[in-house]
This record gives C-alpha cells, structure tokens and sequence, in this order.
C-alpha cells in the first residue's frame, strides 16, 4: 500500500521557483539549486521536477515541494518513480482575472498524476532522472462560466496544515565530500567531490559495525573440520568490532579442551583461563565487585581493544568444559561485556559446544576454499537445522566466511590463483540460497602464522572483513 499524501514528510523543506524572466531554482533546506534554462516556461518548469525527483530518488521516499511560479503557487507530492499528486494550487488572482474572469477552477480531491510526455523534449543534466510531468499548473477542469464566482477565487484562505505536519529540522544528513581515490584528491585540492559507490558502501559498513545494541550479544564462530580459519575469524570480528563500536568486546576459546585462540593472540601478565574465571565466578558476579576485577582472567589486545579469555593449557588436557560450565561462564562476561565472540572445538556432539549454541544470537560459519572444509561448513549448518528451533533459526540466519586456500598459495602461478579465487567463488554461490550473508576474504599472508593483528593486514584484507563483520553485526 502506497504512502498517503498526509503521511508524507514535510522535510527536508524543499521550495521550487519559477519567474517570468526564464530563471528557476529548487531549494532543498536552504540550499539553491539552479534550475537548466528551457525553451518555453513548461520546460523549465519539467527540468525543476526533474532536479525534485533526483531528491525523492536519493532520500528513497516521496517528498512534499511548495511550488512558485508566475501563474500561482501550491504543493505537490513528488515520488521517487516520476509520479507527481497535486495537494493544493492556488491560482495567481490577477492573471486569473485577466485569463478567464468566469471560470472557477475545479476543485476536486488530490489525485496521482501519472507522468506523461510533454510537448517538447528535455534537456536536463544528470542529477536525476528525466521527468515528462503533466503541466504545472494543473490544469482546471471544464465548467459552466458564472459570472460570480470569480470573487470566490480571490477570497479563498488559503490551505492550513497542522504544525505536528511541519518540522524545521533536516531529515537527511549532509553528505561528506569523497575521502577516497582521486575524487578524494580532488577534495582536498579545493574541488568538492561526491563520494564513489565503493566510499559510500564502505560508509555504510562502518555505520552498521558502530552501532550500539541493547543487550549483550553472543556470535558463535562454527565449522566441525579443523583449519577452517575459525580462529582467525574469531580475531578479526572482535578486533574490528571493539575498534569500531567500542562496545566491550571478549575472544572466548570454547574449545571442550586446548585451543588455539591463545597462541594466535597477546598473552597478558598471567596464565589464568576459562576455569581460572569458573573457578571466581561467585566473586565476580557479586554486585559488590569492581568491573576492573575482570582484568585478571582475560587478555587484553593492546592494539586492536579487545580481551581474550583463554582455554584452559593443562598440557595433560585432562579437563572436558561441561554445559554448565558454560553457562557460568557466559553469565560472568555477559556481566562485563556487550559483546562475547565464541570459538569453537570441532565436535558438534560436545556439550560445551551445544550449550554454547544455546547462547547465540548470531552464528558464524567460516570455511577456506577447500572441498572437504566446505562440505565439513555445510554439515555443520545441516546438523543445526535438523534440531529445528532455536539452532534452525540460527542456521538460516548464518553468515558464512569464504577465505581463500591459504595452504598453495605460496608457490602458485598465475593460473594457479585464478583456479583458486574461482574455487572460492564456487564454494560461496553454493551457499548463498542457504544462509542470511556469504562474504569473501582475499588471501592474506598475515593470517597464515603468529600472532594476529588487523593493522598488520593488507588494505584489500581489511576491507573484506569489514563487510564480513558488517553482515554479521546486521543480525544483532
């Protein structure tokens, strides 16, 4: 169902002058736009919608204009798909008199007005999309002359709204001129210039990592097949998440046994882990305790702002991390963070890994451009869609991490690498129908040994991953 001509926004306030010596311009909340000469006042009238339209277009919504001309003034609703409903004219009284002293213009309802050819071609720039409108004025339709009524025209009020229908304030923020690329370059050498798509899309994905949530949120990172890049993908979620957001943000090591998450982060001042943390979970969760206490079990990642609890590096690894475990645990860091970014052992039947579902809000699936990782990636997100429930839900809603095959790539040819980013592509197709997102990461040197760092990536890589956590906080 269509918007209203009620429900339509009276801002950003947007004003359209026509005059009689040839000149128009759009003023869309304070600012002047010039209006393309025409051949004939309808012209010029046609090429002002044009600019209006480019307006709806842009705000992606229809828009209220107050129109000025020689021949009188009024209010149209503009939509984005050239459509143009008249809500009020007002004819000019004396051009009116001299015109037609008997006809009393009609007064029917607002209605849409399909666009239609005009009589003459347009010649507008690119703002917008070109606009054939009806004549502006709207024509009055056919009545019996009375001679009295003219007076009637003259005298009426004109059209009052409400104030709750008015606003001064401007709906759309001002666009930042281009940072990026030569149009960047520009900018900064005087010459304004408007953001490319590839600006305003990463715009977008830095908005949508720096929001803020109400609640604590629980991303799993999931794949049953080891070297899936799950941890690697933990990393980089909480380091660009935390940077961007500045939401308190922790790298939880689920693995039921020994993970990896340890060996690929910084270590803080002490070895303490998961257990170490189960272990004072009764004084942490007591309202009396200082938030600074949680200092003592987690890492903190100097560079990239966020904490890593460990799992536990028992080299006899005689401890399994049960469900309840699990749920101490994550109601401690629920206490002291927003955001808790959970890796993973490889075993889908664990307890810890089932209850740890249980948690999610989002669930991630990373895989490397390899068969049998993404084979391992899709009978993880079969098995949770047989559950049903929660864990199907999740499932469909998943957001899944294609990387690159890190193992060839350090003496592939040419070809070698076309085969392999088309590999990738493959895998990713394949699961789009699936799931809620697919993203690909390039190949990155940086991610293959030690220790983790998202300045250490390549420009190409962080922007990658940029969107991957842009799909996965679109979810929260």
């Amino acid at each position: 169902m269509g918007t209203t001509p009620t429900q339509v926004m009276a801002f950003p306030n947007i004003r359209a002058i026509v005059r009689d010596n040839g000149t128009a311009e759009v003023i869309v909340a304070g600012n002047s736009r010039i209006v393309p000469a025409g051949d004939s006042m309808q012209e010029l009238r046609n090429n002002a919608l044009a600019l209006i339209v480019g307006e709806a277009q842009t705000l992606q919504r229809p828009v209220r204009v107050r129109i000025e001309d020689p021949e009188g003034h009024g209010e149209l609703i503009v939509r984005p798909d050239n459509k143009i409903e008249s809500v009020s004219y007002e004819p000019a009284p004396a051009r009116r008199r001299a015109e037609a002293p008997e006809t009393t213009p009609a007064t029917a309802a607002p209605a849409i007005i399909e666009t239609a050819p005009a009589p003459e071609p347009m010649a507008v720039p690119a703002p917008a999309a070109s606009v054939d409108a009806q004549p502006w004025p709207p024509a009055p339709a056919t009545a019996t002359p009375e001679p009295q009524t003219a007076a009637v025209v003259e005298e009426a009020a004109p059209t009052r709204r409400s104030l709750k229908e008015t606003s001064f304030l401007v709906s759309a923020p001002v666009l930042e001129p281009a940072t990026q690329g030569w149009r960047g370059t520009l900018t900064r050498l005087g010459l304004r210039m408007d953001p490319s798509e590839e600006e305003l899309t990463e715009r977008e994905d830095i908005r949508t990592v720096s929001q803020h949530w109400p609640g604590p949120r629980t991303i799993a990172v999931v794949n049953r097949k080891g070297g899936a890049n799950k941890t690697p993908t933990v990393v980089m979620l909480s380091a660009i998440l935390a940077r961007y957001s500045g939401a308190a943000t922790v790298a939880w090591d689920n693995n039921e046994s020994q993970g990896t998450l340890g060996w690929r982060t910084e270590k803080g001042a002490h070895d303490r882990s998961v257990l170490d943390l189960i272990d004072a979970s009764t004084e942490l969760l007591s309202p009396s305790t200082n938030a600074a206490e949680i200092a003592k079990f987690v890492h903190h990642q100097t560079a990239d702002k966020f904490d890593v609890l460990r799992s536990d590096e028992n080299e006899e690894g005689d401890h399994e991390v049960t469900a309840e475990e699990v749920d101490i645990a994550h109601q401690v860091l629920t206490r002291y963070y927003r955001l808790v970014v959970m890796d993973s052992g490889n075993t889908a039947r664990a307890a810890n890994w089932r209850r740890m579902i249980d948690h999610t809000n989002q669930l991630v699936v990373p895989v490397t451009a390899i068969e049998d990782r993404a084979e391992a990636a899709r009978l993880t997100l079969q098995t949770l869609e047989s559950r049903g429930g929660h864990d199907a839900e999740l499932a469909r809603n998943a957001v899944v991490i294609v990387s690159e095959s890190t193992d060839a790539k350090r003496s592939m040819s040419g070809e070698a690498l076309k085969r392999a980013k088309d590999e990738a592509q493959r895998i990713a197709d394949g699961f789009a129908p699936f799931v809620r997102a697919v993203v690909r990461i390039p190949y990155d040197p940086a991610l293959v040994n030690g220790p983790i760092r998202y300045e250490a990536l390549q420009p190409a890589t962080q922007r990658a991953w940029l969107a991957a956590a842009a799909a996965v906080a679109a979810g929260f």
